[in-house]
């Protein structure tokens, strides 16, 4: 399957899930969550592979020094991972956490550069014949992060695709992203989590997004977000011998920086007007007097 067609489709439960993982563990999670086939039942004997060039590839790395070493080593922790499910099952309401481990098993294949994993059997539910309340994206909108932060937040506002806007609490968040100890000040979560998050969403990701926040006294209690697809690239178009279409005169654009005259008088030579001919339209008052600025 191409990177392109990859999807990633979880529970909605699990996006909300308190957990922390380091970047390259959540691409490998992700890049296998992508390859399950989540309207299907996932059995607990299915694995998954994933390959160092597979990340590589899907990154968009322009080469793979350590990253076969880098695989095995976030593969190590992440079978040690845990995550915190708040609220499980709606069929036991006295249940209010459930906390498992991601993968239940891991197979090292270093003359292959490959791991191969199977998840837990309490995750299964959360990841394969979703029907509802789930959330999905293509992979390749957050592989090219380098925040496992901004990887969560994506996720958390696709949840709310449809309505475009998100209203987040701030010590909601913090525990989510299990970061409670690490920003006492508002002002360095900002930075370093909220900021950068929104930077690279609207730089690699098919969302642009801003946000505000919300205040009781002089306490930032909540980030409201606000995002929207983005427009699709436009692309200049080109003749069939591949050179640019011809850019209207007079309009400022700022591949031009000679002026209308010199223009004007290259088009009279074209079409066989004489310098004498060029004059006398100006003295009619059919030659522009301005002259274009370059743009800086």
């Amino acid at each position: 399957m191409e990177n392109k067609a990859l999807t990633v489709v979880k529970s909605n439960k699990v996006v909300e899930a308190s957990y922390k993982l380091t970047l390259m563990e959540q691409r490998i999670l992700l890049a296998c969550i992508a390859k399950i086939k989540s309207k299907e039942v996932l059995l607990e004997d299915n694995h998954f592979e994933i390959s160092a060039m597979e990340i590589v590839d899907l990154v968009g790395l322009n080469h793979a020094s350590r990253a076969y070493e880098a695989l095995e080593e976030a593969a190590n922790q992440l079978s040690k991972r845990q995550v915190i499910i708040n609220n499980p099952d709606t069929d036991k309401p006295k249940t209010k956490r459930l906390v498992i481990n991601w993968i239940s098993s891991i197979y090292y294949q270093p003359g292959e550069g490959k791991v191969i994993i199977r998840f837990t059997h309490d995750m299964i539910p959360y990841l394969s014949n979703l029907s509802s309340n789930f959330t999905q994206y293509k992979l390749n909108n957050v592989m090219q992060f380098k925040s496992t932060y901004s990887i969560r937040i994506y996720e958390m506002l696709m949840q709310w695709k449809s309505t475009g806007k998100r209203e987040i609490e701030v010590e909601w968040l913090k525990k989510q992203l299990q970061v409670e100890n690490c920003y006492p000040l508002i002002a360095d979560f900002k930075k370093w989590v909220i900021n950068s998050s929104v930077l690279e969403i609207n730089k690699h990701a098919d969302i642009w997004v801003k946000y505000t926040q919300r205040k009781a006294g002089r306490t930032i209690t909540h980030f409201i977000f606000n995002f929207g697809e983005k427009e699709p690239k436009k692309t200049t178009a080109t003749k069939a011998n591949g050179t640019k279409p011809l850019i209207p005169l007079f309009t400022g654009h700022p591949e031009y920086t000679v002026d209308s005259e010199a223009i004007l008088g290259l088009i009279n030579q074209k079409n066989g007007l004489s310098q004498h001919s060029s004059e006398a339209l100006s003295t009619q008052g059919l030659q522009p007097k301005y002259r274009f600025q370059n743009r800086q």
